[in-house]
């Protein structure tokens, strides 16, 4: 019976006011806080406060059996600490009873992995700290941005004293192969990776609540059997998805909690059914091969590649322009316009100006806080262009 290895992403960026052409040296107010502590306790009031207080229910109720992963952003945990410190307290809490793995990434969910590999080594020290300071733990497994992931950054997280990485299980990775087994990086084999299995990742990230889906309604011995039909074929059945998945994304009139509430016994009830965190995965299980990102992977859209951040021109021409501010900013000294300039690196913006259309499409508008992606360029370029004159005075 293969290990079922939960891992669920938790990102709030930070929101930019609507900056307009007229605002460019006048103002320096860039960023929505009355928005952002809105969204934000919004979300825990939907999912993160609920959701942590059952994942501790089903750790004590089974005792320790029941394992799972976070990965938290430093910009997550920035605005919990300003609006709601009972959530840092709860994740605490969940860190407390050895069950709860943190993992490592970019302290601000940016797009250095991509674009900058010192600024890249910079966020992911500065994340790893904030989770040593808050969790006590350091983390040594990896998770980039969006799952966003390169043979080029293999040896980079190796150096950097990462044993593991989560990736996306897409075919033309994989080819043949599963995604239910634990690889090694080629370009640095003592990095194993550890590979979302999408489909039943899917299942209860996007599909649970889709009433036209023909799997609808999803009960949780199906979705347990669909684990232990890899019994045999796999070691870890890898659950990547949002927090947000619970509650927010599927309501809790769909069932979502309830759902959730019982997998755990469903799995457990298997002779050899069992959870693991991600270090444990690696630790238990040998890599039966190596595996190739000869492109950049993600775990967004149909395409599972990087076009929902630098898909369009305007998007390339974004990044371009926020890379070429870096050093100007640095040379400044000022340690509040390198934070600033940070948080203008958060993945979101960029996501926010995708045009994709059909169901793609759909997605980017749910979590744009914009009418359309042709103004959040506008606000994002205004904003660097302010930030572009301060530096340069």
């Amino acid at each position: 019976m293969p290990d079922v290895c939960f891992y669920f992403q938790v990102h709030q960026p930070w929101r930019l006011n609507r900056y307009g052409v007229f605002d460019i040296g006048k103002s320096h107010v860039y960023f929505d806080d009355r928005a952002n502590e809105a969204i934000l306790r919004k979300v825990a009031d939907k999912c993160y406060r609920p959701m942590n207080a059952l994942l501790r229910e089903l750790v004590e109720r089974h005792d320790g059996r029941f394992k799972l992963s976070f990965s938290v952003t430093g910009t997550a945990l920035e605005q919990m600490e300003r609006w709601t410190p009972d959530l840092v307290e709860s994740f605490q809490a969940l860190a407390k009873t050895g069950c709860v793995e943190f993992l490592g990434e970019t302290f601000h969910h940016s797009l250095a992995g991509v674009a900058h590999p010192h600024e890249f080594a910079q966020q992911v020290a500065l994340h790893t700290r904030k989770i040593e300071s808050l969790f006590g733990q350091t983390p040594s497994v990896f998770r980039n941005t969006e799952l966003m992931f390169h043979d080029e950054l293999a040896a980079r997280l190796a150096a950097m004293g990462f044993r593991g990485v989560l990736a996306e299980g897409a075919e033309r990775v994989l080819g043949w192969r599963s995604p239910n087994f634990v690889y090694a990086a080629r370009p640095a084999p003592e990095l194993r990776v550890l590979l979302k299995n999408y489909r039943l990742s899917d299942d209860i990230a996007f599909r649970f609540g889709d009433r036209g889906w023909g799997e609808h309604p999803l009960s949780v011995e199906k979705f347990a059997g669909w684990v232990h039909a890899v019994n045999g074929c796999g070691t870890s059945v890898n659950l990547f998805m949002d927090y947000e998945t619970f509650g927010e994304h599927q309501w809790g009139e769909t069932g979502i909690f309830e759902f959730m509430r019982q997998l755990p016994d469903a799995i457990l009830d298997h002779a050899d059914g069992g959870f693991a965190t991600p270090s444990e995965s690696i630790e238990r299980h040998d890599a039966i091969g190596t595996v190739e990102f000869r492109d950049w992977v993600s775990w967004a859209d149909t395409e599972r590649d990087l076009t929902a951040w630098l898909g369009n021109r305007m998007q390339r021409a974004a990044l371009e322009q926020l890379i070429a501010l870096r050093e100007p900013v640095v040379a400044t000294g000022d340690p509040a316009l390198l934070e600033t300039w940070r948080r203008l690196s958060t993945s979101d913006h960029l996501y926010y100006m995708c045009t994709k259309y059909f169901a793609d499409g759909d997605v980017h508008k749910y979590f744009s806080p914009y009418e359309s992606p042709y103004e959040a360029h506008i606000a994002f370029m205004n904003v660097l262009a302010d930030l572009g004159q301060r530096v340069r005075l």
